[in-house]
This record gives structure tokens, sequence and C-alpha cells, in this order.
């Protein structure tokens, strides 16, 4: 069981780890518990050697039967097939190798965030000494800008501020304290104030804390042993390949033996029939599909780089193209990560603020009369705070500059803490700026913000020596300090009554999940010395001014982007490390928390068996205060009731989640190293919207996959069926073994590349998500496939016996081998859409692929009429008859099957009309 360090006195940590919190431990005692717990450092899972990680990418099944192609293709003497099949499998193989080495960086990347040196105290004396060296016992000195190395309990604090966006995701710094935390038998990671954890940075102030977990038994280490515990799946795509892989070979293998078999019973010879057969195993064998597939990949990516979005691995896009559930963090992603004033009341005034972001552009919606005091309250806003407003020129898309446009944006920023931030905006909204006010006003004393104070306070000075102090902090504490309050123009007595009126506005303020500052003045008069002047002398007798409440209010565009996730079938999970009625107010704006939706809290998870959590995790919208194992937890959960999990993350806390789910999506500009690694894609713009598009395009990817495996499945079934259905008949082979490769060449080639650059159809974001267990061939693709391919067998056999009877065996050939070729350069309109006509999708919709039907109709038209390719292919020019027979038997199917949907589609929109 864990030992609950944080619960535990100062000399009870001590006394456990016989260490003196002044003096430390002593050399000896070092000695000994270094050989007793080991290194300080973080052990990476055993690598697989790069060579037998190479060798690996080669037990792909489809890999072998692409090996087998290359064989039959050298053993025909195609050596042009056999070297380009080798090429591609070389290839896929190096692309597997890479794509595998990368993932092993991701250990190393999380080892860079320990700190290489730390500062303890041994024997009494100060000294620094390699992190690597710290062992539990180990007293610690802590300053601004150090890494923690390693977890410790804190004895000491001077203001200490550590920034824990690693473990936590929350990038707001965390105040520390000594005081133990006994009794609270559920807390979270983030909320153990007196403890400092490996990997999280020292933003402010001072410390000492003695070492309780080194290593491995570190949070970091428990990171870094579920990081290497959670598996790579194949993805959706890796599956459905290897299905089709194993059933076209077995139904190759099968047909094309009967068509040798029977040809040789028929009396063919044995050794055409041989090659007759092992061409159509070459033909029916799309070896050009995973190459394909890895082209229409590679396109998609380019397309998704200007969408902000970079891949890591190919088959991200496709996998996230079937996601049912987008587990996204809140901060930075679906909101804008810049805190921003919503609310005010002002003297008796409610009080909207609109505008994005730091943009100081908004206006101020009056629930009532503007007086006198909103101007004194902006100014209190903007003096009382040390945030600048910057503002600066970046290219669009962040550091991946936008390839369409590339051109530069302003863009406000803050330099300082983010609430003084979201309150210098709002000043600047109001056309009050600091730089402004500090012309007529100096600043002459400050007090800062402090945890046990819960304010801070500064003083300004006129020319004229008239000082007047500004103060902001907790709204409790401020009133307590106020006498007056500044409404309607003049100053009125603080009456109880209104002090609890006050109070109520900022708990309603509060249940919205705003952060409420209160802000009041105080005017001093002229003094001969200000030296006079302390908290106690200036913060008292205040004038209260008003309150402000602020947020990380939700990226508009994600609104919109969560209500295209639900159109497509698609949940959008929240989970934060953020509070409860924080999480569920963003959540409430961003839609997600519909009719029955849950929000759960990490300590309500860990009350829950896992069983309970799946059952759980159907109707939960939004996680709120949870830790890495908490994420790690609800991604298994989710898959294990079947859904395709993407899973958003930026700190190292996501890493695990990020890997062990089916797409892990990293923050680009936010994201940690260890993040990057871990996932399958980085997202520029940190920017929820950008996920959506990468769905939009995973579809589309999918669909062109589909596309191409129906065009060339369909050929290769005709080419197979018409050699097969001619033997079984009794007829003299229509296609020889050098025209069927051909045909494979000039239909399987260019027509099937330009499929994979399809553009999305239209309606694919209203579609439902597909099955992840569903097969390639699902939704009736099976049963085109074969039914094509019957209808271009029976068609090429027809213009097979009508050449025989205008001529000899070689017209006959030439005729149903154009005829075979046509058929499919025709029939690759059709395969632009499963849902809609080419009437629908139109012919010129994909320039790419009327290039690649012209070139391919070229190519195949030379080896009828250049002479010296005649004897190489068994042709002969064809006349005007003969064209006349092969276009209309390639032409009427296509009509039919157009006009055969119109009917069907019309059938339909009859029945729903009636029904409605």
């Amino acid at each position: 069981m864990t030992t609950r360090w944080f619960a535990m006195t100062r000399r009870e940590v001590t006394d456990k780890l016989a260490t003196c919190p002044d003096k430390g431990l002593d050399e000896q005692q070092a000695r000994e518990r270094m050989e007793h717990f080991g290194p300080n450092k973080l052990i990476s899972a055993r690598k697989t050697p790069p060579w037998k990680m190479f060798l690996d990418q080669f037990k792909d099944f489809m890999v072998l039967v692409l090996i087998a192609a290359t064989l039959v293709s050298g053993f025909l003497g195609e050596w042009a097939d056999a070297i380009t099949i080798m090429i591609i499998v070389v290839v896929n193989a190096i692309l597997g190798f890479i794509q595998e080495f990368r993932a092993e960086k991701s250990m190393e990347a999380l080892k860079a965030l320990t700190a290489p040196e730390a500062r303890v105290v041994r024997n009494g004396l100060e000294r620094k000494v390699p992190a690597a060296e710290l062992v539990p016992g180990d007293v610690v000195l802590l300053d601004t800008g150090d890494k923690v190395p390693a977890d410790m309990r804190l004895l000491e604090v001077s203001n200490l501020e550590v920034e824990e966006s690693a473990l936590t995701g929350e990038s707001n710094p965390v105040k520390k304290r000594v005081a133990n935390m006994a009794g609270q038998e559920e807390i979270c990671l983030g909320d153990t104030r007196n403890m400092a954890y490996m990997g999280t940075v020292v933003v402010r102030g001072r410390g000492r804390g003695v070492v309780v977990a080194t290593g491995m038994h570190t949070e970091m280490g428990h990171i870094t042993r579920m990081i290497q515990e959670a598996e790579d799946d194949q993805t959706p795509l890796q599956r459905r390949l290897e299905q089709l892989g194993k059933a076209l070979v077995i139904f190759c293998l099968l047909v094309c033996a009967l068509v040798v078999l029977l040809g040789v019973m028929r009396g063919e010879p044995l050794y055409q029939m041989f090659l007759a057969g092992v061409s159509l195993a070459v033909a029916a064998i799309p070896e050009g599909l995973p190459a394909i597939v890895t082209i229409a990949l590679a396109i998609g990516v380019q397309r998704m780089i200007k969408r902000n979005a970079i891949i890591r691995r190919l088959p991200a896009v496709e996998t996230l193209g079937c996601a049912t559930i987008i587990c996204s963090d809140k901060t930075g992603t679906l909101t804008e990560n810049q805190m921003t004033v919503r609310r005010a009341l002002v003297g008796n005034t409610q009080i909207k603020v609109s505008g994005e972001g730091y943009d100081p552009k908004g206006d101020f919606r009056f629930d009532g009369t503007k007086g006198p005091e909103f101007h004194l309250f902006l100014k209190c806003a903007a003096l009382c705070n040390n945030a600048r407003l910057t503002k600066g020129e970046i290219s669009v898309g962040g550091i991946f500059r936008n390839l369409k446009s590339g051109k530069l944006t302003s863009v406000w920023g803050v330099a300082g803490d983010p609430t003084e931030g979201a309150l210098m905006v709002m000043a600047a909204k109001g056309k009050i700026w600091r730089r402004d006010l500090e012309r007529e006003e100096k600043r002459v004393l400050e007090f800062p913000f402090d945890s046990m104070r819960k304010r801070m306070s500064v003083v300004y000075q006129k020319e004229n020596g008239q000082l007047t102090a500004y103060v902001k902090g907790a709204p409790d504490v401020i009133l307590e300090l106020c006498t007056h309050i500044y409404r309607d123009g003049r100053m009125i007595p603080l009456t109880e009554n209104t002090r609890q009126e006050l109070l109520k506005k900022n708990s309603d303020m509060a249940r919205e999940a705003l952060r409420v500052l209160a802000l009041a003045y105080r005017d001093l008069g002229c003094l001969d010395s200000i030296e006079e002047l302390n908290e106690d002398t200036v913060e008292q007798r205040l004038i209260f001014l008003g309150l402000a409440g602020m947020i990380d209010p939700p990226r508009p565009a994600a609104v919109q982007a969560v209500q295209a996730c639900r159109r497509a079938g698609i949940r959008t999970v929240m989970i934060t490390g953020d509070h409860q009625l924080t999480a569920q107010a963003v959540g409430k704006e961003l839609g997600l928390l519909s009719k029955g939706a849950r929000v759960l809290t990490g300590a309500e998870l860990d009350r829950m068996c896992d069983e309970e959590l799946q059952e759980a995790a159907e109707n939960t919208a939004v996680y709120a205060r949870v830790t890495p194992r908490h994420k790690l937890r609800i991604v298994r959960a989710l898959k294990r009731n079947g859904h395709v999990v993407a899973m958003t993350g930026d700190g190292v806390n996501d890493a695990p989640a990020v890997k062990e789910a089916d797409i892990g999506v990293a923050m680009g500009k936010a994201g940690t190293d260890v993040t990057k690694e871990a996932s399958a894609m980085v997202l520029a713009d940190d920017n929820f919207t950008t996920i959506v598009a990468a769905i939009e395009e995973g579809r589309a990817i999918y669909d062109n996959i589909r596309k191409f495996i129906r065009y060339l499945l369909s050929c290769n079934v005709g080419e197979v069926l018409t050699m097969f259905l001619a033997v079984l008949m009794g007829m003299p082979l229509p296609l020889l073994p050098i025209q069927i490769l051909w045909m494979n060449l000039v239909t399987d080639g260019l027509p099937a590349m330009a499929l994979g650059v399809d553009p999305a159809e239209k309606d694919i974001m209203y579609r439902r998500p597909r099955d992840p267990q569903e097969s390639v061939f699902s939704h009736g693709l099976g049963w085109r496939i074969v039914s094509t391919g019957t209808v271009f067998a029976l068609g090429t056999l027809v213009a097979f016996a009508i050449g025989l009877m205008m001529g000899q065996v070689e017209l006959a050939r030439t005729m149903a081998f154009n005829t075979l070729v046509f058929f499919q350069l025709f029939f690759v309109f059709s395969c632009r859409s499963e849902r809609h006509s080419i009437l629908e999708t139109g012919l010129l919709g994909n320039p790419q692929l009327v290039l690649a039907v012209t070139v391919s109709a070229c190519l195949q038209l030379a080896v009828n009429y250049i002479s010296f390719l005649q004897p190489i292919f068994h042709t002969v020019p064809l006349e005007l008859k003969h064209w006349a027979v092969v276009l209309t038997i390639a032409v009427v199917p296509q009509l039919l099957g157009i006009a055969g949907k119109a009917v069907k589609d019309r059938a339909k929109e009859r029945i729903m009309y009636i029904r409605a």
C-alpha cells in the first residue's frame, strides 16, 4: 500500500525515514540506501534490437503475399513488375520500422524531465549532487527555477509555488504549504499541497523537503510504468487489410487452380494453362493495394497539415475516422486557456462582458445604470496589477505556417499571471490602460498577494502628493476590510445587510464556476513619508468598488465542433484536473451535458471497480479532478465497451492514456515531448476543431480506400471469371497471360491511385461512425464486387463470341481484351460514391481521375495500333464496327446502373414523403 506522506506531520515523516530535517543524512547512510533503493532514474522497458524490429515488418500476411507475387512475376519474366512489388515491400517495411523506432523515444523524452543536479543537505552541509544519487531521506533545497528532482514531503516553504501541469494537466502554479493533511481519505494528486513531485518546476519562492520516493517509485515513475504497459493495438485499417489479404489469396488460388485443372482436362497444353493460372493469380491479387493505401493516407496527411494537424503515423487518420468517442482535455483544447472576465458587479449594476481571450475588444452590457464608480472599478483593475498585455505577429497556424496563406496575424497575449491578465484586458475594453494612468500617477508601494492575506495592494501617488491605495483579493476578505461602498456616484456606509447581499452575489457567480475577485480603494491623503505605511495601515477602512468574475471560456469554434461531432454520432467527453463546478459549467456551455449525462470526480472513480466504471462511462460526459491513473482507467473502460477512443493530452500525465487510446492526440504548443512521442497525431493549434477536421479527413480516406477496393476487386473478379467461364464452356482462352498482366498494369495503376485523392462527400459528417469490427466488404460491397465482376465477365465473353463469329481468335481476343479494359475505365467513375450516382457526383469532380483514365485509355490504344507492340500483346487493329461492339458492351451496363440508382432513390423519396 502506498504510504500517505501528505497525511503525516513533519516529525512523523522524518522519523519514518530516519533522517534529520536540519542535518540530513550522512554519507554512510546515503551509500547504504543507494545500494538498497538504486539510482534515482526512470528505467525504460527492454528495447527491441533495431535489426529485429526491421525483420518483424516482414511477418505481416499481406507482405508475404506480395513476396510470393514477386517470385511469380520473376518466374514469368516480368521483371518490371517483380522489382516494383519488391520496392513496395521494402518501403513499407522501412516505414513500419521508423514508426516503431520513434515510439521508443517516449521513454527518453520522459527521462529528460528529471533534474540533472540537486541541492541537498548531508552531514549538516549544503552541497550539489547528481539527481541520480538522491535517496529516500535526503533533505533537498528548492529555489525558483529548479526542477524537482524526486518526490518530496515539504518541511519548510517561503511563498513556494510549483507548476505541476506535467502531472495534473493544470497550468496554474500550486501554492505549497507544510501542514499535514490528515483526515482526508480521498485526495487527488493536485490537492496534496505539502508534497512536491519529480519533473515539476518551482516558479516562485523557496522550500526544503525530504525525499520520500525516487526513480520508478515516484509519481513520474508510475507514469513511466503505465506507458510501458500500454499495448499498441492494430488499427482498424490494418485488421481489415489483413482479412482482405487472406480472403483474396484463398479465393484466387482456388479459382486459378480450378481454371488450370479444367483447362488441362479439356485438352489444353499444361504449360499454357499453368502460365494462364499464374497470370490470373498475379492479376487477381492486387499487389498495388498497400501502396495505394499508403498513398491515400499520405495525401490525407498533407491535407491535414493544411488544417493544423500533424500526423505522426499514417494509419492514424483512418483510425480517427471511425472514432466513436473523443476524450478531450479542457484547458487550451476545448477552452481558450486564457482567463476572461465574463461578469462584473459594480455598485448596484450587473454587467456582462463580451469578447474572446486576451484580445481587448469587447463590450459591456449594463443591467442598470452606469455610474462614475465603473471608471474607478476599471482603474483599480488596471493599477492593482503586475501583468502586461503583449501584441505580436505569428504565422497563421502557429509554427506550422498555413500552407494556403502564410499570412501574419496579430496575436494578443499576457505576460504575467493569467488572472491579473484577465483584469487588465477588462480594463482595456473600457479604454483604461495602465501606461496612460501612470503618466499622472506613480506607484510608490506594493504589498504582494499572499496566500494567508488573500489580497494584493498597491499605493499610487499623484503629482500633488495625493496617495491612493488600490486593493484586490478574495471577496469575503475584502468585504471584511471595507466600511463603505461606492454606489450611484456616492460613498455610502457598508451595512451588514449590504455585505451579506454582496456575498450572496459572490456565491451566485462562484456557482457558475467563475473565479471571483473583489476590488476596493482608499484615499490616503498626503503624507510626509510613505515609510509609515504598512499592510495594516493601508488595508483598512476600504471603499468597495465591485466584483469581477472570470473563467477560461470555451472556444466558440469548439461549441460548433462538439455539435458537429454529435451529428456525426461521436460523443465528446471532457476529462480535466479542474474542480467539479468549473468543469460542469464549461461542460454546459459546450453542450456536453445533455439529458442524463453525468459528471464524475476522481474521488468517485476511486470508489468504483472496473466493471462499475465501465457501466458509468457510457453516460458520463465530464470527468473532474482526475489523475493519470483515472485517465488510463477511463480509456480502458471505454475500449472495453467497444468504442474507438481518441484521447487528447499535453502533460506527461496524459501520456499513458494517449498511448493506450486507439488514436492519441497531443498538443503541439502546450504539449510535452513525452506526450507527442506517445501520440499518433499532434495538433499544431491545440484546437479541438482540428480533431473534428481530422475525423472528416479520416472518414474520407476510408471511403477512398473502399472505393479502390471496390474498383480493383471488381476488375480482378471480372478477369478471373472471364477465364473460368470460358474454360467451363469449352471456349478458347479469351485472354493471354501477357494481356492479363498488361490489363492489371493499365487499370490497377493510375485510375486506382486517382480514387485515393477523391474529395470527401458532402454528407460525410452526417453519418454514424462505422463499426470498428465490420468487414471491409460490409454494406453490400462484397455483393457489388461479385455482381460487377460477373457483368464484366459475361460482357467480355459476349464480345469474344462476337469476335469469333466476325473473324479469327486473335481478333476475338483483341475485342475481349479491349472490352474488359474499357469496362473498367468507365466503371471507375461509378466507384466515386457508394451512395450517390454519377449524376450527383459529376464526371469532373475529380480532375485527377479524368486525367488518369485518359492516359490509361491512350496506353490501351497504343497496344492496339503501334505495330511493334502488336506481336508482343497479340493484338490486331480494330475497325469501327469492332469498336461499336466493344464500346456498346462496355457502356450500356453503366447507363443501366445509373438509371436503376435514380429509380431507387426516387422510390425512397416517395416512401419518406408518404410516411411524413
